[in-house]
C-alpha cells in the first residue's frame, strides 16, 4: 500500500485577483507562505518517505515548506503542472467569458468539452498528472509520499479515484493548502480524505 498526501499549492496574489494562473510561474502571497507554514507546522503525518511537486514555484514552496520538517529534498516533476490555460492565462473568468462566451460558459458546465484556445483539454490534463502519480506510486511502494501540485490537476487525479466523469469535476472543491489522501493498493484507489483545512483553522 502507497499513501499519497496530494496538497495543493497556497494562495497567490492571482488567486485573489481571480486570473487563471494554469502555468505561469506565479509565486505565493504572504498569506499563501503563511498557510504553507501552518501545513508543516501541524502537518498530522508522523513521518514520509519523499516529497515531490510540479516544477512551478507556488507548488515548490508549499512542498518545500513540509518536507524541510522532515530534512527532506523536494523532487519536481514538469507533469504535476497546472493546467495549460493557453490564451486565457493572466485573464478572470469574465474577461474570458466576453472573447470566448462559448467556451467560458462550457468551463463549469461541461468542463470535460472544453476547448481552450492553444491550451490543453481536462482528459489530456487527467493522463498527465495520472502518469506522473503512477511513476511515484511505482517508486514508492508501501510509503507515504507528499505532492504539491495545483487545483486543476487534483481535481482531475481525485475524479480517476473516485470514478467520476470529467464533467462533474468542479463539485470537488480544493481550497489553497487543501490536504487530501489516496491509497493506493494492489487493486484499489481508496480516497481517505479530501480538501481538508484543518491546519489554517485557529
Amino acid at each position: 500500500m502507497t499513501k499519497i498526501i496530494l496538497v495543493r499549492h497556497g494562495e497567490t496574489k492571482w488567486n485573489l485577483l481571480g486570473r487563471y494562473q494554469g502555468q505561469t510561474d506565479i509565486a505565493l502571497s504572504d498569506k499563501g507562505l503563511q498557510q504553507a507554514q501552518m501545513l508543516a507546522e501541524r502537518f498530522s503525518f508522523p513521518e514520509i518517505s519523499a516529497a515531490y511537486s510540479s516544477d512551478l514555484q507556488r507548488a515548490y514552496k508549499t512542498a518545500s515548506c513540509v518536507a524541510n520538517r522532515f530534512s527532506l529534498p523536494v523532487t519536481e516533476k514538469a507533469g504535476l503542472r497546472e493546467m495549460n490555460f493557453g490564451d486565457w492565462e493572466g485573464l478572470t473568468y469574465t474577461q474570458i467569458e466576453e472573447k470566448w462566451p462559448k467556451q467560458g460558459a462550457n468551463f463549469f458546465v461541461n468542463p470535460e468539452k472544453i476547448a481552450i484556445p492553444a491550451g490543453e483539454s481536462f482528459s489530456e490534463l487527467q493522463q498527465r498528472g495520472l502518469t506522473a502519480i503512477e511513476e511515484i506510486v511505482d517508486t514508492h511502494p508501501g510509503e507515504t509520499v507528499l505532492i504539491a501540485a495545483h487545483g486543476a490537476i487534483i481535481r482531475t487525479i481525485l475524479a480517476e479515484a473516485l470514478h467520476m466523469p470529467l464533467q462533474y469535476i468542479w463539485s470537488l472543491r480544493q481550497d489553497n493548502t487543501a490536504v487530501n489522501i489516496i491509497r493506493y493498493d494492489e487493486q484499489l484507489r481508496s480516497v481517505e480524505l479530501l480538501n481538508s483545512t484543518a491546519h489554517l483553522q485557529k
